[in-house]
């Protein structure tokens, strides 16, 4: 599934499973922008590196995804520096956990910004060059929750829901184009992130990480087993190849049986 010569743009993309999915496009020779927020030095090492192991030209754009102008600039900035961009993958998105009735309207507006409106932005912005080209993959990663939802986590929920409606209405819009759009819906991931919460779990209730790992996946993921970013990045490389040309305004659960039951 040859990518060589393909222009691929992946939000949130300095970590976990953006850097995953940047990975796996590189790989396949097509050439990267990241985005995203962390070290300098880091962010550095991780572009050099993807470059010089997988030869591909590969550029960084610290776009701040949460203020529409800067996403849509970042969508320009990769046209200019690479003159196209014919893979969009919409990965960037943060989480915030309260009751809906004590939820902080700011975290609100900011789940919602950067999770659900720059999916918009970053589209509205590839689409035209797409379009004049007749090609363009747009992978949005969802989650299991733009499918069902958990207590606790209204804004998270509902601009994964929306990502799912965003996907659909492209696919639709560009149904008679060379254009897909589909959404990635994985369930738990273990990212840098995800450790965390089982680092907290382990120290709280005073288990072993193994014992942690079990307890955050009983409750959802019916495998008892993590997905991976380098999974995910594999299921993004089929999504923007020509295999799945006909995969239109799909959602793919990589939830290991999570949406299942």
């Amino acid at each position: 599934m040859s990518l060589k010569g393909k222009i691929a743009v992946v939000t949130g993309s300095t970590s976990g499973i953006g850097l995953g999915i940047a990975t796996a496009l590189a790989k396949q020779g097509a050439s990267i922008m990241l985005n995203g927020f962390g070290d300098a030095d880091a962010i550095e090492k991780e572009r050099s590196g993807l470059a010089a192991t997988h030869g591909v030209d590969v550029a960084f754009d610290p776009a701040d995804l949460s203020k529409a102008d800067e996403v849509r600039r970042l969508i320009s900035a990769t046209e200019a520096r690479f003159g196209r961009v014919d893979i969009l993958v919409n990965n960037a998105g943060i989480q915030f956990v309260a009751p809906i009735e004590e939820f902080p309207a700011e975290r609100w507006d900011a789940v919602m910004a950067i999770n659900l409106s720059a999916v918009f932005h970053s589209t509205a912005a590839a689409l035209p060059g797409m379009k004049a080209r007749n090609f363009g993959r747009i992978i949005n990663i969802a989650s299991a929750h733009g499918l069902v939802a958990s207590a606790n986590k209204v804004a998270y929920v509902a601009a994964k829901h929306g990502v799912v409606g965003i996907t659909k209405v492209t696919a639709l819009e560009t149904a008679l184009t060379g254009i897909t759009c589909n959404a990635i819906c994985p369930g738990w991931v273990l990212t840098p992130l995800v450790q965390k919460q089982i680092d907290a779990i382990a120290a709280k209730d005073g288990i072993s990480e193994p014992e942690a790992r079990r307890k955050l996946l009983e409750e959802k993921q019916p495998s008892l087993d993590f997905a991976t970013p380098d999974q995910i990045g594999e299921l993004a490389v089929f999504l923007a190849s020509d295999a799945a040309a006909q995969i239109r305004g799909a959602s793919i659960s990589i939830d290991g049986g999570w949406t299942a039951r």
